[in-house]
């Protein structure tokens, strides 16, 4: 019996930050989950971070880390940026593909810290081989596009009844998100079991500029914004 890729060996990644900015933000928790396959028990590594500027209230309301918390436990920033660059080469050259939730932000925002305090990029600890990346909220957004409401991963996993115990904790999200892809694929597999994790790393780069294009139509419709910025 052929084992499909969502059956298979996949890593999750997450993080929960100082802010939404991905230029001035800094990453103060993150994780990575590795499962070999569905239902296997899966492999958690966690980083906490002092990162060196003041948490604000309202992230701390959102994943509950505080200023003295980050003090007292987290590590510099340093040493933990070269290692989750090394941890998610590891993923790629092991040609494991990586689920992230709203990857752009994440990913970003880990390549802006490794410039801060690396004097590197994500791509140059990639090398060769770069990420396979899998945005849940992309394939739902494009496989299911006239579904109507929100796609937080909390809805995600309202919708495709996955459990998220603890949201907005960066080990509870990147696994809550990596059975969200498998329930994904599982749902639409006549649409996704004949194309590679690579071939729709390729496809979500396409899907994800639609998405955005459609966001700027339907929330500038008559093209203000564009005029404006001319």
């Amino acid at each position: 019996m052929t084992m499909h890729w969502y059956e298979g060996p996949l890593a999750a990644f997450d993080t929960e930050t100082t802010g939404v900015d991905v230029e001035g933000d800094r990453i103060v928790s993150a994780a990575l989950v590795v499962q070999d396959t569905v239902g296997a028990r899966p492999r958690v590594t966690r980083w906490l971070v002092n990162p060196g500027i003041p948490v604000p209230e309202g992230a701390t309301a959102v994943h509950g880390l505080t200023d003295d918390h980050l003090q007292r436990n987290g590590r510099w920033p340093s040493p933990v940026m070269e290692e989750l660059a090394r941890a998610l080469a590891e993923q790629s050259a092991a040609g494991r593909p990586l689920v992230v939730m709203n990857a752009p932000f994440d990913l970003t925002i880990l390549d802006r810290e490794l410039r801060r305090h690396r004097a590197s990029t994500l791509g140059d600890y990639l090398g060769a081989t770069p990420l396979c990346v899998l945005d849940p909220r992309v394939l739902d957004k494009h496989l299911d596009r006239y579904r109507k409401g929100r796609r937080t991963l909390t809805d995600l996993c309202a919708h495709y009844e996955v459990e998220l115990a603890g949201a907005h904790d960066a080990a509870a999200d990147a696994t809550a998100a990596l059975d969200v892809v498998r329930a994904v694929a599982r749902r639409f597999s006549s649409r996704l079991e004949r194309l590679t994790p690579a071939e729709l790393h390729t496809l979500q780069a396409v899907w994800h500029a639609a998405q955005a294009r459609g966001l700027q139509a339907w929330s500038d419709p008559f093209g203000v914004n564009e005029v404006l910025s001319r």
